[in-house]
């Protein structure tokens, strides 16, 4: 019966003392919440570890929900500020993330110039790993969420709460600062 309640109904019922409200929310929102982590993250194992970092954080959080408000984009907004705090604590990217199943180098294609041979200097990971280091967090993350989760420009700039013109303008100048950094060591 609990189930075809709706969730400000559960959240009621759950303030109120009834642990299993809060089992039916979890459970109507855990394959939404470990899909919408998965698609940030691209891993399953670090998806179920943000799924449950979430649900926790709800459950501590739930008293000051505001009632008023609709609980599904309360949520998702806790999924996305764990997920972004999950990215941001990863510091460096692996070059061969940026390599598609066919081993091609995808960064390659957007930062390639006729000055030098990239190429060379791209395969040497030492140096893209100093390079990505030059960045602030937030053109890490950008780059990061668009060549290692495949995530869309429109994508990114709804994590960032930002423009997609924004975000575009960052990843152009995040490539060309890349571009710099990496000509610079040479």
């Amino acid at each position: 019966m609990e189930n075809k309640l709706s969730d400000k109904q559960l959240i009621v019922n759950y303030l109120k003392g009834n642990e299993e409200a809060f089992e039916v929310l979890v459970k109507r929102y855990l394959k939404p919440i470990y899909s919408f982590a998965y698609k940030n993250v691209g891993s399953p194992a670090d998806a179920e570890d943000i799924t449950q970092q979430v649900f926790v954080k709800v459950w501590k959080n739930i008293k000051k929900f505001d009632q008023n408000k609709n609980f599904k984009p309360w949520l998702f907004q806790i999924a996305k500020n764990t997920s972004i705090d999950f990215l941001r604590k990863k510091k460096t990217i692996p070059f061969s993330r940026f390599e598609n199943e066919k081993g091609q180098n995808v960064l390659l294609d957007n930062i390639e110039s006729p000055r030098i041979n990239l190429l060379d200097v791209l395969n040497n990971k030492r140096v893209l790993a100093l390079a990505m280091q030059t960045l602030s967090p937030k053109e890490q993350k950008t780059i990061t969420l668009r060549h290692n989760y495949g995530l869309s420009f429109k994508e990114i700039a709804t994590a960032f709460e930002e423009s997609i013109n924004t975000v575009k303008s960052r990843y152009r100048r995040t490539i060309s600062s890349l571009k710099q950094t990496i000509q610079d060591t040479n």
